[in-house]
């Protein structure tokens, strides 16, 4: 795409932005709290625009960007188990436009012109797991988690008879398998009905019923439930060479007695996967348990390995999903939440819905722009869909069932965002360029104030173990909490007389908040909440920086020498250090001793900074990893695939098509002689 106008530039950063912003937020609300705003199909259209852009206009990229990340946190049930090689979640397709772009991508990355081959099956709607095996026995299992850290439910997974518990003597001394929990559709039906019988609720789908079961303390409550288990790859493996395809995998996991799906297939190219899309998805009635898609990932483990990872997804393998479920229902009424950063959302309140599995009540209806956009108003007829079979959303109405004006029913008029907030009565302002409305007030307003110690508190953040939602609610409700800064200072019987708590919990939570101090730089950032600043961008402050009171003092001029940080996220962060509040804050928690600082490590900007080099072929000398390491170490910035602004393309052997593009776009291109060469010319 040709290189963007400045006032264009502006717009672009200011969406990216705030794409990244929402995307962060629904991150937390879906794996932290466990209490999603939006459906499934909103965030992966939030996500897929997010990599558009990114992808039209690379100089927009940030490590700190959703798309590079991966957005999840464990529950604190069970004892956390650290995944020795991720265990990573899977990028989504939903139409055959993304899968033809995922074939693309893939072959293009191999500089392979011909048909790729496929591993293909069908993706399970339950719990991913992993299995470890030494000597043979079953050692230890755990749920995902964040892709890093998950739980240990060793116990709950040695009640599944389709689990082994010892593999056959061939077995490696050490053996990782991932997988998947499931629950059978006769399973869950049996399970429904004797809960029918005893007046109990019932569990909403299969999936619920599965995650539940298998995150019960008492593993004498989960063998009473029929969970089976599907293998679908292997983590890690010591003393056995693994075969050089996924399906030969496979057939090597069935032969260890693992149970394996009997549905996976290898095709070739594009049109094979799609043709195994749909003869799968005229199965998807018939299937013994629930899915909600398909995965496809090349066959040979080599090109895999070529391919490699972002740091959310492999690149590898995708997810192609079928389409959601839908159903009619009405809007009772239109509320407006408020959350940490101020941003009010409308929230339809649906006349109750049965939608894929589980009743639904409510749907996000995200911002101003997006009611008026689909003109939804009270007593309307709408469409409410499960993206993905798991969170509801508002589709479209229907016009033709709109209630018309007459003296018993009045029509009602189209939605408008409040003028003052809905929390505490401030003024409500929409900045130029943007869709959200935002409270004015600060964290003068309870839903902030209660959104940012929430946030502060978080396990990515603080990492005060057991001070939850409810728990925030009530020390902000009874003044207890008005800022972060007043934690440390809770007492033991201040806690102890708050709803559900005793003296033993409200000492627990003193002590976590006490264990909590003396984070490093990049944690307290990232905890203070400021808008635009993600986890990544907290790092690379404080390493930039070093120590906060530097940081505090910087301009924005200073700000933007930090990698990837931009006029928004500088000006974000001049903003917050400029309010008195703010500051007022940082010099209690200062006085907690509730961050340590460091030293400051400016980042390099290298004398290749603002180059965009392409690397094809193989190098007589260099991997390609060592090479990238060389190219980003000098400044220098290393894409995937060649365009207008690629600089230099460095070509070894069999460069294949990249090669080709370059010559036609007059790009430069180096062997890896006069690369080293570049790189030491200072």
């Amino acid at each position: 795409m040709p290189p963007l106008r400045e006032d264009e530039a502006h717009k672009a950063e200011q969406r990216v932005a705030e794409l990244r912003r929402l995307i962060d937020y629904h991150n937390y609300r879906y794996y932290v709290l466990d209490n999603p705003e939006i459906p499934d199909a909103e965030y992966d259209r939030l996500m897929r625009e997010l990599q558009q852009w990114e992808t039209a206009h690379p100089e927009l990229a940030t490590p700190d960007s959703p798309t590079q990340r991966v957005g999840a946190t464990p529950l604190k049930v069970f004892a956390e188990v650290q995944h020795g090689v991720p265990m990573l979640s899977l990028n989504n397709a939903f139409s055959d436009e993304d899968v033809v772009a995922f074939d693309r991508r893939a072959r293009e990355g191999l500089d392979h012109d011909g048909e790729l081959v496929y591993a293909v099956e069908p993706k399970f709607d339950g719990l991913a797991i992993t299995l470890h095996y030494q000597n043979g026995h079953f050692a230890q299992g755990a749920t995902r988690g964040d892709g890093y850290t998950g739980e240990d439910v060793s116990a709950n997974l040695r009640t599944i008879h389709a689990i082994p518990l010892k593999l056959p003597e061939d077995a490696p001394p050490w053996l990782e398998v991932r997988g998947e929990v499931v629950m059978l559709k006769r399973d869950f039906e049996r399970l429904n009905a004797e809960a029918r019988s005893r007046g109990d609720k019932e569990f909403a789908n299969p999936r619920n019923a599965a995650a539940g079961s298998l995150r019960q303390l008492d593993s004498r409550v989960t063998a009473k439930r029929r969970l089976t288990f599907f293998a679908y790859g292997i983590g890690r493996v010591e003393g056995a060479e693994l075969p050089k395809t996924h399906g030969e995998t496979m057939d090597w996991l069935a032969e260890l007695r693992f149970p394996v799906c009997q549905e996976r297939r290898i095709v070739r190219g594009v049109q094979g996967l799609l043709r195994y899309f749909a003869e799968l998805g005229a199965q998807r009635e018939q299937l013994p348990y629930e899915i909600d898609g398909a995965v496809y990932k090349l066959n040979k483990l080599a090109e895999q390995e070529a391919l490699g990872f972002v740091a959310r997804a492999p690149r590898f393998a995708i997810a192609h999903k079928y389409p959601a479920q839908e159903e009619l229902t009405v809007v009772e009424a239109i509320d407006v939440q408020v959350g940490r950063t101020g941003t009010l959302t409308p929230v339809a309140r649906l006349k109750p819905v049965f939608v894929g599995g589980v009743t639904v009540t409510n749907a996000t209806l995200h911002n101003e722009d997006e009611v008026r956009r689909k003109d939804v108003r009270v007593g309307d007829t709408v469409i409410v869909r499960r993206a993905g079979d798991v969170i509801p959303e508002v589709v479209a109405i229907l016009p033709e069932r709109r209630p018309m004006r007459d003296l018993v029913t009045p029509l009602h008029e189209a939605f408008a965002m409040p003028t003052a907030c809905p929390e505490c009565g401030a003024p409500v302002v929409k900045l130029e360029g943007e869709a959200a409305t935002r409270c004015s007030n600060g964290l003068s307003c309870p839903a902030q104030r209660k959104q940012a110690i929430i946030h502060f508190a978080s396990r990515r953040a603080m990492d005060i173990e057991g001070l939850g939602d409810k728990l925030v609610e009530q020390l902000v409700d009874k003044g207890l909490v008005r800022t972060p800064a007043d934690l440390y200072e809770l007492t033991v019987a201040q806690v102890a007389g708050l709803e559900r708590m005793a003296e033993k919990s409200a000492s627990n939570l003193v002590a976590a908040i006490e264990r909590s101090k003396r984070k490093d730089l990049a944690r307290f950032i990232h905890a203070l909440g400021i808008r635009n600043v993600g986890e990544q961008t907290a790092k690379d402050l404080a390493r930039h920086f070093g120590n906060l009171d530097a940081l505090m003092q910087a301009d924005a001029e200073m700000l933007m020498q930090v990698p990837d940080v931009g006029p928004v996220v500088a000006e974000s962060l001049v903003a917050f250090f400029a309010e008195p509040h703010n500051r007022a804050v940082i010099e209690r928690l200062g006085q907690t001793e509730a961050w340590q600082d460091g030293e400051a490590q400016p980042f390099a900007a290298g004398h290749l900074a603002g180059k965009t080099f392409v690397l094809t072929g193989t190098l007589p000398n260099l991997a390609r990893e060592a090479a990238k390491a060389l190219i980003e170490a000098a400044g220098g910035k290393v894409a995937g695939s060649v365009s207008k602004k690629t600089d230099y393309l460095v070509a070894g052997a069999e460069p294949g098509s990249k090669y080709t593009k370059a010559q036609e776009l007059g790009v430069t291109i180096l062997d890896e002689a006069q690369l080293l060469k570049l790189l030491e010319t200072p």
